[in-house]
């Protein structure tokens, strides 16, 4: 048995361990790390004994006071719903204009409305109902149904083009391609990109101008400003749905796309659609 190392500077005894001509004092641990230690293996003992710890194959220990943080949560979830219910009776009761005229209630509205577009909403208008690719932004102030909250409202509840409700909105923009040969179709697109931008041909969109007056202005108006009660767009304010461009114009001239809604209102009820209608209508666009 090899003799044990005393360091000749402390007089302490060594590890017996060398790392470069460097060796580690065996000092004892202090008492008051050991006793530390010591009461953090009881607590754990102690903690095992009295709350769910240990995994079993299906469920785990329950422990002798019972807890349940998922019990906790629900009864948390209980008492908030409970508080809420004066303020869903009184958005049930009340118009929409009531409700925005209604500081706490408009509040409560919003977050409960916001809340909803998350979940139902956002997957085609976007998180930050910015709206995307055929889907229009909220945000801004330009509507084909209308934005005052009973037009909101109304779009909400039915839904666009959508065959489960038989209030729904429908407006469908003919195929020109069966009335327009390609010519006027290039003409009628370079006279609405011209509304707001350069066209590529000014001929081109001097042309298109009695072709508009022909065969669009009696849905989009004569100044192109669309009618709210036909679903026809303003297409005059440089804000494109369906693409932007001369190209895309004439595509939707050919062979015009039509986006569908879901009616919301059998769905998520009155009060819900209620909180969604303030809610839109609150994001900075709402007339």
């Amino acid at each position: 048995m090899s003799e044990k190392h005393i360091d000749e500077v402390s007089g302490v005894e060594t590890t017996g361990h060398q790392w470069d001509g460097i060796r580690e004092l065996n000092n004892p641990m202090p008492r008051w790390w050991v006793w530390t230690f010591y009461f953090t293996i009881l607590w754990a003992i102690g903690y095992a004994i009295a709350y769910p710890a240990i995994p079993m194959l299906t469920s785990a220990t329950k422990g002798y006071l019972g807890f349940s943080s998922r019990a906790t949560l629900q009864q948390d979830l209980e008492v908030a719903k409970a508080g809420q219910v004066k303020f869903h009776d009184l958005i049930a009761a009340k118009t929409v204009q009531e409700i925005d005229t209604d500081p706490v209630l408009r509040e409560f509205a919003i977050a409960g409305g916001a809340s909803a577009f998350k979940v139902n909403c956002a997957p085609c208008h976007g998180s930050g109902a910015s709206g995307g690719p055929g889907f229009p932004n909220l945000n801004d102030d330009d509507w084909i149904w209308g934005g005052d909250l009973g037009a909101i409202q109304t779009t909400i509840t039915h839904g666009i083009r959508f065959d489960g409700d038989a209030d729904t909105h429908v407006s469908e923009m003919p195929a020109f391609a069966e009335i327009l040969d390609l010519t006027q179709t290039r003409q009628v697109a370079a006279y609405v990109w011209g509304l707001t931008n350069t066209p590529s041909d000014p001929a081109l969109a001097e042309a298109g101008k009695q072709i508009f007056i022909d065969n669009c202005a009696a849905c989009h108006g004569e100044d192109a400003k669309g009618k709210l009660d036909m679903g026809a767009p303003n297409l005059a304010d440089a804000i494109w749905l369906k693409g932007k461009g001369e190209d895309a114009i004439a595509r939707q001239v050919s062979a015009p796309k039509h986006g569908v809604m879901p009616a919301w209102g059998a769905r998520l009820g009155d009060t819900t659609v209620k909180e969604l209608t303030v809610f839109v209508h609150s994001l900075g666009g709402g007339k």
